[in-house]
């Protein structure tokens, strides 16, 4: 996570020039970033200190973006080197290292909200075959079919244009608009201006997952309904199809000029999440891990995570590890299971790889929460389950154990604080080295790690001695030009 200046020269991790990696031409850079519409950005709100986000994808492009922005507005521009979690989450917090004033987002976006700096955001222009994507459609559905249009952020600046052909041909069709987050940045643009919404107008306007849907409701969503999405198949479209599972999706990829219907998918994948579900009632330790710092209410959810995790009888420790990993969770073995706090789109994690499962803030909800029954709806922003949420449900824990029986390993198992085990008990499970449990129980987690063999790095103040720093080796590991004369270096 670091900020780069552009007061005197463009200056990028290890010096690398990137221009030189730069695939796209000085004469498209303008047009597909829109470097005259950020400038009128700056300038017209005053901001002095202006950061630039960039994925990894399109950062070869950062510098002379940069450049260009600067020329144009004679502001103190910097780019985030590296993002704190996810690329599609705005990151104010490598933004606050810089003091920035605000901060534009390139590339595909979650529009996750955030609360700290005004945002604007530019999707870039991701090609398209409009003929061949019309002749697609056409071929999938009839003019009385209940279609919803989707799209990734990067094809949000042709879809009136995409619109107009479709219509004509499919009259029920609803074409989504992107639902910008409100936040600070109250003159936030679209690359679209047809994308804003109309709050005079009295028509209904149901929104989910970043986007709004005129004239429809959430009950219109079922298995009559047929999603026609433009984009990859990438996490937008997993959360898309985890929200609206009951209908059947038809994705077409520009690159590949291709439709692939993916209904099926869904509903594999909503098992596979059921069973996350069932490995959490299970759980008897729970690790919290933030995986955000900037989306508005993430310290809400762990609240009442921990409010909700303690009245279920079971035991709660909360993690900040930055992007998560299967090293960093591999630390915490006596974790049973870990739920991560996320914007939506980065909450749904392939868990094969980790040894413990790493569970969503709904999937925990469903697990400790007796007020709620799954339907089979699934709720990926954490937002929809607290107070004033679509999906919000009271807490309602078991005052007294209450037995159960596990899906999983078909044993009984207790949800709810024992009579004998007061709530503000510290007593969990000790595990063996090959992850058993143990005859003798630990006072509180902290002293099972107190016993492990190693226990982290120590800073070892005023034991360690104060040696001068001298110049080191020089090339690379395999063969070094000199070696370092100093005994006291190791």
């Amino acid at each position: 996570m670091a900020a780069f200046s552009t007061a005197d020269e463009i200056v990028i991790s290890r010096k690398i020039d990137v221009t030189l990696f730069s695939t796209t031409t000085k004469d498209n850079i303008e047009d597909l970033y829109e470097i005259p519409r950020c400038a009128k950005w700056i300038t017209s709100n005053g901001y002095e200190r202006v950061a630039l986000q960039f994925p990894d994808q399109i950062m070869r492009d950062a510098a002379q973006i940069a450049e260009k922005l600067e020329r144009a507005t004679n502001r103190k521009i910097a780019i985030l080197g590296d993002t704190s979690y996810g690329s599609c989450c705005v990151d104010e917090v490598a933004a606050e290292h810089f003091s920035a004033d605000c901060i534009i987002h390139f590339g595909h976006a979650c529009l996750s909200p955030t609360n700290r700096l005004p945002v604007l955001y530019v999707f870039g222009q991701s090609e398209i075959d409009i003929e061949d994507c019309v002749k697609k459609f056409s071929s999938l559905y009839s003019s009385e079919d209940n279609v919803v249009l989707m799209y990734d952020t990067g094809y949000s600046y042709v879809i009136d244009t995409l619109s107009n052909y479709l219509t004509p041909n499919c009259k029920k069709l609803i074409v989504s608009e992107l639902a910008l987050p409100e936040n600070k940045s109250s003159s936030a643009e679209t690359n679209n201006p047809s994308q804003v919404e109309n709050t005079e107008c009295s028509k209904p306007v149901f929104k989910r997952c970043a986007r709004q849907f005129p004239n429809v409701c959430e009950n219109d969503f079922n298995e009559s309904m047929k999603i026609f999405y433009i984009g990859e198949d990438n996490l937008s479209l997993s959360n898309l199809m985890m929200t609206f599972n009951k209908c059947i999706f038809c994705c077409y990829d520009p690159a590949k000029k291709e439709v692939v219907k993916e209904n099926i998918g869904s509903r594999k994948a909503l098992m596979k999440r059921y069973h996350m579900v069932e490995k959490a009632k299970d759980a008897r330790i729970v690790g919290i891990v933030a995986g955000t710092l900037g989306v508005v209410n993430y310290l809400n959810i762990i609240n009442r995570l921990k409010d909700m995790i303690k009245r279920a009888g079971k035991k709660s420790y909360t993690f900040v590890v930055g992007k998560l990993n299967v090293p960093k969770l591999a630390n915490f073995m006596e974790i049973d299971v870990f739920v991560l706090v996320a914007c939506p789109e980065n909450s749904l994690l392939d868990c094969s790889e980790f040894y413990k499962p790493v569970v969503t803030p709904f999937e925990m909800e469903l697990a400790c929460n007796s007020n709620f029954e799954w339907d089979g709806s699934y709720v990926t922003n954490f937002t929809d389950i607290l107070p004033g949420g679509s999906c919000h449900r009271e807490l309602v824990v078991p005052d007294e154990e209450v037995a159960d029986v596990s899906l999983v390993t078909g044993k009984l198992r207790n949800i709810g604080l024992s009579k004998d085990q007061p709530e503000t008990s510290t007593s969990v499970v000790l595990r063996t080295e090959a992850l058993g449990v143990a005859t003798i129980p630990a006072h509180s987690a902290g002293e099972y790690l107190s016993n492990r063999s190693w226990q982290g790095l120590d800073q070892q103040l005023g034991e360690t001695p104060v040696v001068k720093a001298v110049e080191g080796q020089f090339g690379i590991a395999a063969e070094y030009t000199d070696k370092p004369t100093n005994k006291n270096l190791k």
